[in-house]
C-alpha cells in the first residue's frame, strides 16, 4: 500500500516550497543508492556545500559518468555503477575524462523499445558536467581516497561570450500588443478563445508580473495567495539558493492580481488542500505546471510578434524584456541587478547595451554652454 507523504513543516516557508525542496532531496537519495559507497563522504559534503538543485545536478552528472564507465569503457569490471571500486576510480586519468566530455558527451545514443534517440550537449552543458566531475575528483583526492588530483589535466571548455544583440526580448510596443491580446482575445484561435474566456484574468496577471518584475518561471509558479500582503503593498518570493525576498507591489500588479482572485479564481471549497493557497490555478483547480505557464507565455508572445506559436518566446525572454525596459526607462543597472537577482552586474550590463542611442542622449542632455547655444 502506497503511503502519502506528509511533511511536518516547522519553518515559516509555505508548504509548496518545502515540498519542492523535499522532492529534490528525495531524488538525490534515490541517485545516491545507485552510486558507489566510496562516494558517501562526497555526498555528505554536497549537502552542506551547495543548494539542493545544484546537488541534484551534480549527482545526475556523476551517475551519467559512472554509467558511461560501465557500458562504454574497460576502466571498470563492474556491471552496474554501484559496484565501481575506489581503486578503479584511482586509475582514471585526465585523458579518460576528456574523452568522455569531448567525444562521448557531445553526441551519444540511447536505445528505446521502438527508437534510437540521439542526444547532443552544447558547451554549456559540457562545462557543467566538467564542473561536477572536477568537484568529485578534487574531493576524493583531498579526502585521501585517490592518489592524484587529475583535474588540472581536464581540457578547457570554451563558452561563447554572451552578445547583447543575441538577447531576445519584446519591444515596448510588442508588450502592449501582448497585453491587449490577453485583454481582448484578438489573435487567438476559436479553440483558444474557449479557454481564454475562463482564464484571461489569470493570464493577464501572469504576464504583468513577468514583465514588471522579471520573475523566473519557478518563482512565479510557486507564488501563493499568502505570499501577498496588500495592506503593506508587498509580496514574498523564494529565489535561487533559498533566498526569501520581499518585493514592492505596484498599483498595476495589485489590480490585476485582485481582479483574478476576486472574479475568476475558484473558491477554496472546490480546491484540494494541497492547492488551496496556490495563486495561479489550472482549469482543473491545481497549481499550474511549469509547462502550462511556458505554453501560455509562448502563445501570447507569438501574437505580440505576429509569428507562429512555435516561435513564441519563453518566460525567460520576458525576464529580458523587463530588464531592458527598466534600463530604457532610466533605471541604473545596479537597481535592475538588485530587482532581477543577477549574481553579477555584467549580466545586467548586457541588457543595458540595448538602450538605444544612449551616447547621443547623454551628450545631448549634458550641454555646458546652454546659454550660448540657445
Amino acid at each position: 500500500m502506497n503511503k502519502k507523504l506528509k511533511i511536518h513543516n516547522k519553518s515559516d516557508k509555505p508548504y509548496n516550497i518545502v515540498l519542492k525542496e523535499n522532492n529534490l532531496i528525495e531524488r538525490c537519495i534515490e541517485i545516491e543508492k545507485e552510486l558507489p559507497n566510496f562516494m558517501k563522504d562526497f555526498f555528505v559534503y554536497l549537502k552542506n556545500a551547495v543548494v539542493n538543485s545544484t546537488r541534484l545536478a551534480y549527482m545526475e552528472d556523476i551517475l551519467f559518468f559512472c554509467k558511461y564507465l560501465v557500458s562504454e569503457t574497460d576502466l571498470t569490471k563492474a556491471q552496474i555503477p554501484k559496484d565501481i571500486t575506489v581503486d578503479e576510480f584511482d586509475n582514471i586519468k585526465a585523458r579518460d575524462v576528456n574523452l568522455f566530455l569531448g567525444d562521448y558527451c557531445s553526441r551519444y545514443y540511447k536505445k528505446t523499445e521502438n527508437n534510437i534517440l540521439v542526444f547532443e550537449n552544447n558547451n554549456r552543458a559540457l562545462a557543467r558536467k566538467k564542473s561536477s566531475l572536477s568537484s568529485l575528483f578534487k574531493f576524493l583526492y583531498r579526502n585521501e581516497q585517490i592518489n592524484q588530483n587529475i583535474t588540472d589535466g581536464f581540457n578547457p571548455i570554451k563558452l561563447p561570450k554572451p552578445q547583447p544583440d543575441a538577447i531576445k526580448r519584446l519591444e515596448v510596443d510588442e508588450v502592449a500588443r501582448m497585453l491587449d491580446a490577453v485583454e481582448t482575445g484578438q489573435g487567438l484561435t476559436e479553440k483558444e478563445k474557449i479557454y481564454w474566456k475562463k482564464t484571461k484574468l489569470r493570464d493577464k496577471a501572469i504576464l504583468v508580473l513577468f514583465v514588471t518584475y522579471g520573475l523566473r518561471l519557478s518563482e512565479l509558479r510557486e507564488l501563493n495567495i499568502s505570499s501577498f500582503n496588500f495592506s503593506r503593498g508587498e509580496f514574498k518570493i523564494f529565489r535561487k539558493r533559498g533566498k526569501e525576498v520581499l518585493m514592492p507591489l505596484n498599483k498595476t500588479c495589485e489590480l490585476v492580481i485582485k481582479d483574478y482572485i476576486n472574479i475568476e479564481r475558484s473558491n477554496s471549497e472546490s480546491i484540494a488542500d494541497e492547492h488551496k493557497d496556490a495563486l495561479f490555478l489550472s482549469i482543473q483547480n491545481k497549481r499550474m505546471t511549469l509547462r502550462a505557464i511556458r505554453e501560455l507565455v509562448k502563445k501570447y508572445t507569438s501574437i505580440a510578434m505576429q509569428t507562429s506559436r512555435e516561435n513564441g518566446y519563453s518566460p525567460h525572454k520576458l525576464r529580458a524584456t523587463s530588464a531592458t525596459s527598466l534600463i530604457q526607462y532610466g533605471f541604473s543597472i545596479y537597481d535592475v541587478q538588485n530587482l532581477l537577482d543577477h549574481d553579477n552586474v555584467t549580466t545586467t550590463q548586457l541588457y543595458a547595451a540595448h538602450k538605444k542611442n544612449v551616447k547621443r542622449e547623454i551628450v545631448k542632455n549634458f550641454e555646458w554652454l546652454e546659454d550660448e547655444i540657445k
